[in-house]
């Protein structure tokens, strides 16, 4: 179950993530029924329909599941009520919260709970991510309902990042008709309120992240969120898995939004989208602006994507021989930064506000270099859509980024990109001259990219480690019992 799931919802990378891996899954002979809400725009035409009415505290409301059959072992259901999620964003509306953020999942997670017992095969395990999931194994452990059911059950819970945790007034606890030893510090008391992030946690019989790096670093105080006490005491129990990307729609060789194709074996057509992307943007289509590289960032606009160190580097990385294209929303401070760095340098540097999946695609197939310089990153995407696009990234050694990026030296036969530590000006300015002075040693540059374009960065590898995971927390599940 999850809150957000590609295509028909998607905030961020955890609607990526639901919407790739029941397939994955299914590939290897596994049926998946994934819940999500029915948000206003989810077209329901032609999905069967069953009626249900769900208890959870004092929320008592029918329910209308929408079913689609996706194949053979895979369907989506849309949770349909029109008060609680027929509204013009998924969790908030104007930059607000909405106020009822509490009951609204934690009604879905009790309908979630209430299709998996009524429309049975009874599940071997429920997969829930993230805060809006929290209640799932909350209320598979103590409302008799469900427990006795679910008892062989596995429960896993996925964590995509620690930082949105859900975090609630004490008084959700009755009004919500939990018992009050889930408020205990052991599950999900935090610092005088009620966490779905840590309770979900607590309460699950094995708890997944999406790398291994993020697993270690949530382990300490400073990336831990307040929770690395927690996560520590879940032992092995919690684990990393990096994400894979859904190489169907991110694939250089068949992208429709791209003026031409390209493959390792073909990098034409990679000319021709640098060319493309340059006139999109308005840049000099000279070729003395064709032969320098183009390095690109397509991010929100927000601290943790690194936008400090950029902004405090800009005038040293405006003076490197590259072309410099930035795409994405956020941060008003930084869109202006971007905007007003873009008029000071017009012949370098070209931002676009906002986000367009195209010119994410074209910018990811256009640009030679792809920086990510994260203070922190669960896991990534970009890195691997730019590695499966031939596009070499530059990262912060972090979370998915470490995992994923292999950094280049003479003798590193693996390398596929660049990667530095200190989140520093003169450690970000010393990487890209490296960067630069490698693009034109195309003997050296190639290799880079095709190693990038020929690795597997597909859901099938994450799939099978999931499974592994869902087979172990089956083992424990038995003796775990209730709250």
């Amino acid at each position: 179950m999850a809150s957000e799931v590609a295509p028909w919802a998607k905030t961020g990378g955890l609607a990526d993530v639901t919407g790739s891996l029941p397939e994955g899954l299914e590939r290897q002979g596994h049926h998946v029924t994934v819940i999500l809400p029915r948000y206003r725009g989810i077209d329901t035409t032609g999905c069967d329909v069953v009626d249900r009415h769900v208890v959870i505290g004092t929320l008592n409301t029918d329910v209308r599941f929408h079913v689609r059959t996706l194949s053979e072992r895979r369907r989506v259901v849309f949770v349909d009520v029109p008060a609680l999620y027929d509204r013009p964003g998924l969790y908030a509306s104007e930059g607000r919260d909405f106020a009822d953020n509490a009951d609204r999942f934690a009604l879905l997670a009790a309908a979630a709970l209430e299709f998996a017992i009524t429309q049975g095969p009874v599940p071997d395990v429920i997969h829930a991510h993230d805060w809006q999931a929290g209640l799932v194994p909350v209320l598979a452990r103590s409302v008799s309902r469900y427990r006795g059911q679910l008892t062989s059950t596995a429960l896993v819970f996925t964590v995509h990042n620690l930082t949105y945790q859900g975090v609630f007034e004490r008084d959700v606890v009755p009004r919500l008709g939990l018992p009050w030893s889930v408020f205990r510090m052991e599950t999900g008391e935090f610092w005088g309120r009620f966490s779905f992030l840590k309770a979900g946690l607590t309460t699950s019989d094995v708890v997944t992240t999406v790398s291994p790096t993020y697993a270690k670093e949530t382990l300490g105080a400073e990336t831990g969120a307040g929770l690395d006490g927690v996560l520590k005491g879940l032992g092995d129990r919690y684990v990393g898995i990096l994400n894979g990307i859904d190489t169907r729609v991110w694939d250089p060789s068949a992208d429709p939004f791209l003026p031409a194709v390209y493959s390792p074996e073909n990098l034409a057509g990679k000319a021709v989208c640098k060319r493309a992307l340059l006139a999109r943007f308005n840049l000099p289509l000279g070729d003395d602006a064709l032969a320098r590289p183009v390095v690109a960032m397509v991010s929100r606009l927000v601290a943790q994507k690194g936008l400090e160190l950029v902004r405090a580097a800009a005038e040293e990385l405006a003076a490197l021989d590259a072309t410099w294209i930035f795409v994405g929303a956020g941060d008003e401070t930084y869109e202006r930064f971007l905007t007003g760095l873009a008029a000071r340098f017009p012949a370098r540097v070209s931002v676009h506000v906002g986000f367009d999946e195209g010119l994410a695609h074209l910018a990811e197939a256009g640009a030679d270099v792809f920086i990510m310089p994260s203070v922190f990153e669960p896991c990534g995407l970009s890195q691997l859509y730019s590695l499966r696009y031939g596009t070499v990234p530059v990262v912060t050694a972090v979370g998915g980024l470490d995992d994923s990026v292999q950094p280049y030296t003479i003798r590193a036969r693996h390398a596929n990109g660049f990667k530095f530590r200190d989140q520093s000006v003169p450690a970000f300015v010393r990487t890209m001259k490296q960067v630069l002075r490698l693009f034109n040693d195309k003997a050296a540059w190639l290799p880079l990219m095709e190693r990038g374009m020929k690795a597997d960065h597909s859901w099938q590898t994450s799939a099978r480690e999931y499974v592994k995971v869902y087979r172990r927390a089956q083992r424990l599940a038995p003796a775990r019992g209730g709250l």
